[in-house]
């Protein structure tokens, strides 16, 4: 079985990739495995650049028969013009945390009525063969933002993005439901709907 290493040092990201991940013909592993995830400038103006940016840096130290998978996500916003986009994770600044960047995007939401507040979480997948070869793999969730936090679970955004069809926050929502309907599950549906050609086409 090959190994697949993951392009992150978010823990929570990293739990949620191997759930994602189960079945597949690879041994899923964190980027801890080569030592953990080198530092990376997501100086990118897309998520497919900022994804191939860090997929790159860690095929750079890791085995040479590894396959590396990393991603770029983040929440788009209509009335914000699609903010905080590729800055969601330091929306606030650098460096802040999950609550401080929910709390700045609420707060510039406050005076905009429930008909515009759509969004959409978007992730981008990159996954590096052994060889170098690139494929990217994209998916969206969309939904509204909600006027304030709702749920437990999850994490980021989670607690104030309600998804398209239902009335509950993903983090309200749970685990079972997000594995199934969020950004990252879709990319990995379709990643999970050709690896094995990838593979099996690999010299």
């Amino acid at each position: 079985m090959e190994d697949l290493i993951l392009a992150t040092g978010n823990n929570h990201k990293a739990e949620e990739f191997a759930q994602l991940l189960d079945g597949l013909s690879f041994q899923v592993r964190s980027a801890s495995f080569c030592g953990g995830m080198p530092t990376v400038t997501e100086d990118g103006t897309t998520f497919a650049a900022n994804a191939d940016l860090k997929a790159t840096a860690l095929r750079a130290i890791a085995p040479a028969n590894a396959w590396v998978l990393a991603d770029d996500s983040g929440l788009e916003v209509d009335a914000l013009d699609g903010a905080p986009g590729i800055f969601s994770a330091r929306y606030a600044g650098p460096g802040a945390s999950d609550r401080q960047n929910l709390e700045k995007l609420l707060a510039e939401m406050r005076d905009v009525p429930g008909s515009q507040r759509t969004a959409r979480f978007r992730c981008v997948l990159c996954l590096i063969d052994p060889h170098g070869h690139r494929t990217f793999y994209d998916g969206i969730c969309n939904g509204q933002i909600a006027t304030q936090p709702t749920g437990t679970e999850g994490f980021g955004y989670d607690p104030i993005f309600i998804p398209d069809a239902y009335e509950k926050s993903l983090a309200e929502l749970g685990e079972s439901v997000k594995s199934r309907i969020s950004h990252r599950a879709k990319a990995v549906e379709w990643l999970r709907s050709v690896i094995e050609e990838v593979i099996n086409s690999t010299p």
